[in-house]
């Protein structure tokens, strides 16, 4: 079996109300990032932040993290690409990963590509309602073609993000197409209970993804749930041969206390070894995914 591939996901749009420990600014970000990759950590995802926790999509914020990140270690960048950044084009919507891949101190290895369309509005189950009702994160065929087009031209790595088996099967079609080279990598996402959008994050949801990828495939495949707890489904994703993506962006973890991005890096990476199974550094996880480094 593979190395397990470690993702820290320190921070999506994760407030400080449960968790004081989410990084927001710049610092913060790439010292996360650091202790992370000293915890196990191969990848880090991260959003860019805003000085009081808010979406922050100025391309020269994203520059400098990325360029605080490697000076400090070797440890592969997955930024956002910004679901709502802009409600530009594709062109528009690809550009900023195209600028940050002009320079090598600033080019990320990955930028993520959701294959397919869906609603991702937020369901409150205390009162039985929606929070929101109109909220569409599209991505067309044509729009996603483009985007791993202008991506291979710049030797950034698509990170397929699966939301359900029709996500799966468009991502298995451009496999077939060679739209996305192998060996690939593909994210399963679940989800929590305010969030209906993904498989549950129960056995059930993440057996219902695996069952849909193929062993004929050059496919390393990773599992989160944003807006739930990942830490009941690590062993059984570890035993299977995934990899995991975990973090503060999607849930405080405050089983293990306070803690930090790292400190449950530090768990993840226990669990691996207790089954038998090493974990892969940033060179040896490049390897594995293709990675330009």
């Amino acid at each position: 079996m593979d190395k397990l591939i470690i993702e820290a996901r320190i921070n999506e749009y994760a407030g400080r109300g449960q968790n004081p420990n989410v990084p927001w600014n710049p610092e913060e970000i790439a010292e996360a990032a650091t202790q992370c990759r000293e915890a196990g950590a191969s990848i880090v995802h991260f959003h860019a932040r805003s000085k009081d926790g808010g979406p922050e999509h100025d391309v020269a914020v994203y520059a400098d993290i990325i360029r605080r990140i490697k000076a400090r270690s070797d440890i592969l960048i997955h930024p956002t690409l910004g679901a709502f950044a802009n409600d530009g084009d594709a062109s528009q919507r690809i550009q900023p990963i195209l600028d940050l891949a002009k320079d090598p101190e600033t080019r990320p290895h990955f930028a993520p590509l959701d294959m397919g369309t869906t609603n991702i509005d937020a369901y409150n189950s205390a009162t039985k309602s929606f929070r929101s009702d109109e909220v569409v994160y599209t991505n067309t065929t044509k729009t996603l073609l483009y985007f791993a087009e202008q991506l291979q031209a710049v030797a950034v790595r698509p990170y397929a993000s699966l939301w359900n088996v029709g996500f799966t099967r468009q991502f298995l079609a451009f496999l077939k197409m060679g739209a996305i080279a192998e060996p690939a990598f593909a994210c399963l996402i679940m989800t929590g209970d305010d969030l209906p959008s993904a498989h549950p994050g129960t056995e059930q949801g993440l057996d219902a993804h695996t069952m849909f990828i193929p062993d004929d495939r050059n496919i390393q495949w990773t599992a989160m749930n944003h807006g739930g707890d990942l830490l009941a489904l690590a062993p059984k994703i570890i035993g299977e041969g995934g990899h995991v993506s975990i973090g503060l962006g999607d849930w405080p973890y405050l089983e293990l206390g306070t803690p930090t991005n790292a400190e449950i890096v530090v768990h993840v990476a226990e669990v691996a070894r207790s089954q038998g199974r090493e974990i892969a550094d940033p060179a040896e996880a490049a390897a594995m995914l293709g990675v330009q480094v």
